[in-house]
């Protein structure tokens, strides 16, 4: 029997896939990718034609040597790795480092893990695609000029250990302009009138005037008319309409619903639909089509007659809209549509049954409304008021699935409306007109970053994960939430023949996980924008994705393609370089602090934003403070930043040393000699009393004696604590867990040592424990 050796790049990929190959063959993981560029050097030949320098990590060495001993023995090599550029090059890289020999190669891809499909691709084999690797290559190198040349930039330029990425920061530009358009934004007030009337039933009709009124005084004379008005229904329409259902899953598409429904991260969701795949539950999960194989397209319609009959069935192909959507041919579905539901853990049934229930919509029927509108006149009066219902006929695909949206706009409810007759008049039972305000554009979210990342055509399918997520672990943008503030609005009801006034309050601007950039995104973003705008053009960055593209169709050289913009922007690196600015990158000038006559700026500092009195000029040293989380160098003003410095605030002695209020990274303290004691958030630090600093010292000081079980004159450092988890020795800032056969009171100076001696070969045991584990795999 012929032995055959097949790889691919996951382990779960490997279990699931020796389920359905019978005997001589044995299934490996290659654990991704066996060798890549260097970590800590630039390892790219720019003279030898861009020629990447390539290393095997010291942890895949004896993996190599493995898939070697095995590749020899065997009759037949597969290399089924996954069919996007990355799966691609995976499978090149182990082809070239096993030096397999090309007779005895073959590489097969899939885009779903089940029997049928793994046999099909092992009857249809092909060679490696040189045209997709060299496409991935491309990608990796130019991403890896760019963050290697633009870093040392950032680092001389405004501080140590920032770094920059092609997609990354146009992804943080993105985030920085839209932060500035709501700082910019200027908020407008109108009123809306809203009316409930009542028929010859009795049935409660509410309708919604036309247009609004941009001032209260023409609100006022508005219901001034409607006093003595009467209201009549002056026409009524009714039109059927039909809603259709969304295409099934992209890449895309399913992180923006997975976001929106199940409150999932970008990432998040990837790492939960590569577990769903590798199980064989669903198709490749990196893909840019909406289209569906004949296979799925009848298991979905059987599925639709066994549930919900044949009137709920519509079978329907979509196209693919996406700029060079061509890395798989499938979107994400189901790999058995039968399957309603899984086994798995909560995160994973949920996302299965959102992609299950959005194919399964795919392919229903439209839902069927009948919408009707009625317009009511106003006597005396050219204004017409409009209501509005809608009645679903038949639900169609709505049955299963409800496309959501980022950001949903003021809606009235549409609901049935009673029977109605052109020429009837309305009983007026109030008319109220509310103060509205301009909403400021919202914030981006995930999801709706990504899906602008695709509009432009920035980025594909594998890289809105990492792109998210790099952004966040640099420090250019947080996920956070903006607490709203209290407004007052005015509203005005017309009730019988009165109009009363009232002013009410609601919460406005309130945000929840949201991108915001931070003040050094905001730096680095401006730096580059200054220096490097090609880097950060939208058609660029898009136009460089079309460019990858044409590489994988073979019509372009990879490395024509980075000559070209290697000879633009490496001497732009070196001018930047050479350029001398006044001021540092990022400095705002607030103004002069009227005590000392010193100008106050803010920038970015080694440890983040601070305020600066004085300059590097002066004799005498410029005083720093850093900025509180709710200031922004674009936003503070002259009066917060001199606030700062306020403290620390002197008040008092205790024992001949001073006890004093400061703020630090980590917010106010009471400071007492070398003690010091956090200020409750609760707490003014600038109202802070010396009785109740001295009161906030000795509680501290009565917890830290509650924890102490001994300590040791003739060496201060060692001492034995009683923590949360029960006796400790702490010696030289590390801590050390006391056995549980040890009586803590018990142990000298010696013995304390001993144990310290103990616990450090117990841990290099574990790490060497861990390593071996790791080399195994």
């Amino acid at each position: 029997m012929q032995n055959n050796l097949v790889i691919v790049e996951s382990p779960a990929k490997a279990k699931t896939i020796e389920k359905f190959l019978g005997e001589g063959y044995k299934v490996l993981s290659s654990y991704g990718h066996i060798r890549d560029l260097k970590q800590k050097a630039f390892s790219i030949d720019i003279k030898s034609h861009f020629k990447p320098i390539y290393e095997i990590p010291e942890d895949k060495k004896k993996l190599v040597a493995e898939l070697k001993e095995e590749a020899a023995k065997a009759d037949m090599v597969w290399l089924a790795s996954d069919e996007d550029r990355e799966g691609e090059a995976i499978s090149w890289h182990l082809f070239e480092v096993l030096k397999l020999d090309p007779e005895k190669t073959r590489r097969i891809v899939f885009h779903e893990i089940t029997k049928t499909a793994i046999l099909k691709a092992i009857e249809h084999p092909r060679h490696i695609n040189i045209d997709l690797v060299n496409a991935q290559q491309a990608r990796r190198v130019l991403d890896r000029i760019v963050g290697f040349e633009l870093s040392p930039v950032l680092w001389r330029k405004i501080k140590p250990a920032l770094s920059a990425g092609r997609v990354q920061s146009v992804a943080v530009r993105l985030i920085v302009e839209r932060e500035r358009e709501i700082n910019a934004f200027t908020c407008e007030a109108s009123y809306k009138v809203v009316a409930a009337f009542k028929d010859a039933e009795g049935a409660v009709i509410r309708a919604t005037l036309g247009r609004r009124f941009k001032t209260k005084e023409e609100a006022q004379r508005f219901l001034e008319k409607c006093k003595d008005a009467t209201f009549e229904i002056k026409d009524i329409t009714t039109r059927p309409i039909k809603k259709s259902p969304a295409p099934p899953f992209t890449t895309s598409t399913l992180q923006q619903e997975a976001a929106r429904k199940l409150g999932f991260t970008v990432a998040q969701t990837m790492m939960l639909a590569q577990r769903l795949y590798e199980s064989g539950l669903i198709t490749y999960m990196r893909t840019d089509s909406v289209n569906l194989s004949e296979l799925a397209l009848s298991s979905s319609r059987d599925a639709i007659l066994s549930l919900m009959g044949e009137r709920y069935v519509h079978t329907r192909q979509y196209a693919t809209k996406t700029k060079g959507a061509q890395e798989a041919h499938e979107a994400i579905r189901p790999t058995y549509m039968s399957n309603e539901s899984i086994e798995g853990s909560s995160q994973e049934v949920r996302l299965y049954e959102l992609i299950w229930k959005r194919t399964l919509a795919s392919q229903m029927a439209d839902a069927e409304l009948e919408k009707t509108t009625a317009t009511i006149s106003v006597s005396g009066c050219e204004d017409e008021f409009q209501a509005v219902g809608e009645v679903v006929t038949f639900d169609g695909f709505l049955k299963v699935y409800k496309e959501s949206f980022d950001e949903e706009v003021e809606q009235e409810d549409a609901t049935g409306l009673p029977k109605m007759e052109v020429g009837e008049v309305l009983q007026r039972e109030e008319i109220a007109a509310v103060q509205r305000f301009s909403q400021a554009p919202a914030r981006y979210t995930e999801a709706s970053l990504v899906r602008k990342l695709e509009e432009l055509g920035i980025g594909r399918p594998s890289t809105y994960a990492p792109t998210i997520s790099t952004i966040q672990q640099r420090g250019y943008v947080e996920k956070g939430n903006k607490e709203g503030v209290k407004r007052e609005y005015s509203l005005l009801k017309l009730t019988g023949k009165e109009i009363k006034e009232t002013v009410q309050t609601e919460m406005s601007g309130s945000e929840k996980s949201k991108l915001i950039p931070t003040d050094v995104g905001c730096v680095v973003n401006d730096f580059l924008m200054q220096y490097f705008p090609k880097i950060m053009d939208y058609n660029f960055t898009a136009s460089v994705e079309k460019e990858f593209d044409e590489v994988a169709e073979g019509e372009k050289k990879w490395t024509d393609l980075m000559e070209v913009f290697y000879e633009n922007f490496h001497p732009l690196v070196e001018t930047t370089l050479a350029t001398k600015t006044e001021h540092k990158v990022g400095e705002r000038m607030l103004g002069t602090d009227p005590k000392s006559g010193k100008p106050v700026s803010v920038k970015i500092g080694r440890f983040g934003p601070v305020v600066q009195i004085g300059s590097s000029d002066d004799e005498e040293k410029p005083r720093f403070a850093q900025l509180n989380k709710e200031h922004s160098l674009e936003t503070i003003t002259l009066e917060e930043a001199l606030d700062l410095f306020k403290l620390p605030r002197v008040l008092g002695e205790l024992d001949g040393t001073t006890v004093s209020v400061g703020v630090g990274r980590f917010g106010p303290y009471v400071r007492h000699g070398n003690e010091y004691v956090s200020i409750p958030k609760e707490m003014d630090p600038m109202a802070v009393t010396f009785e109740e600093a001295v009161r906030m010292l000795s509680e501290k000081k009565e917890k830290e004696a509650q924890k102490i079980i001994k300590q040791f004159p003739e060496n201060p450092d060692m001492q034995i604590l009683n923590g949360r988890y029960g006796p400790y020795i702490a010696y030289q800032k590390k801590n050390y867990k006391i056995p549980e056969n040890v009586n803590p009171a018990d142990l000298n100076l010696d013995a304390c040592f001993k144990v310290i001696e103990l616990q450090a070969q117990k841990a290099e045991m574990r790490k060497a424990k861990g390593a071996k584990a790791k080399t195994k795999k």
